[in-house]
Formats: structure tokens, C-alpha cells, sequence
């Protein structure tokens, strides 16, 4: 057991002594045997996954002059690897929703296009590397087809 005041880090993240480091989300990668700088698969339902396949809908979105948004609609396969913070690889199908893009949204509330002409998913692969000291995501890769 630490003195009070210690702190102790792990991944880049600041845990109080007391904290139980469990609950952490790196711990819980570095515990699982996971070594800094090799990939290992995750659940694809795990709620950091379903972050970074958020992010890189709204990546696309940004980057799309679709009319509609596109949200995730599938996570087939996803990988984490420690780096600097952590880098998501995620095999994963956006679809066209019914909101446009001029109302801008929240994603939360945008229902999947039912219309046969509208209606489109895209198979993309992406990468989503989170620095979760610093609050930041970034998706240097998104590949949709």
C-alpha cells in the first residue's frame, strides 16, 4: 500500500493511491497481458470501442459532402495497441441516416435511412488513437469503400 498523496501512473493516466486502478481502462489493458506496442484483439461491443467507432463516423462525416449523416452501425473487428495513449483498429460499417447534415444532429438521436434509394452502408476501416490524459481522439486513418 502507498503513503497518502502518492500517485501512481499508469498509461498516462493519473490514479489517486487510493483509487482502485481496476477501473482504469489502461490498467485493465496492461493487466490482461497485453505488451506495449503489440496489438491485441478487443470485444467489439466494449464501450471504448464503440467511442472510437463514433469518432470515426463523425470523422467521415466531416470530411463527406453526403446531405446525411452516417453513423456506426457495425463493429466486426477491433484491435487496441498501447502507443503513446491508445490506438484503435477497428473493421467497422457506417450507414446513412435520416438526419441532415444542416441540423447538425447528435448522432444518439439519428434513426438508419429505411428508404431503398437513400439507404447506403460503407465498410471502412479506421484507425482512432486516443490520448485520454489529454481528452484528445484523432483519426489519422479512415478508409471507407
Amino acid at each position: 500500500m502507498r503513503p497518502a498523496g502518492v500517485l501512481l501512473v499508469v498509461c498516462g493516466l493519473i490514479l489517486a493511491a487510493t483509487g482502485d486502478p481496476s477501473r482504469d481502462f489502461c490498467s485493465q489493458i496492461l493487466n490482461s497481458g497485453v505488451k506495449p506496442g503489440f496489438p491485441k484483439t478487443i470485444k467489439t461491443n466494449d464501450p471504448d470501442v464503440l467511442r472510437a467507432a463514433r469518432h470515426s463516423a463523425e470523422s467521415f462525416n466531416n470530411c463527406s459532402n453526403d446531405a446525411f449523416l452516417f453513423r456506426e452501425s457495425h463493429v466486426s473487428r477491433a484491435l487496441v495497441q498501447i502507443v503513446k495513449g491508445l490506438k484503435f483498429m477497428l473493421d467497422l460499417d457506417i450507414s446513412r441516416t435520416t438526419c441532415k447534415k444542416t441540423r447538425h444532429s447528435s448522432l444518439d438521436d439519428c434513426s438508419f435511412q429505411t428508404n431503398r434509394t437513400l439507404k447506403q452502408t460503407l465498410s471502412c476501416y479506421s484507425e482512432v488513437w486516443v490520448i485520454p490524459w489529454l481528452q484528445s481522439f484523432k483519426v489519422p486513418v479512415l478508409r471507407c469503400h
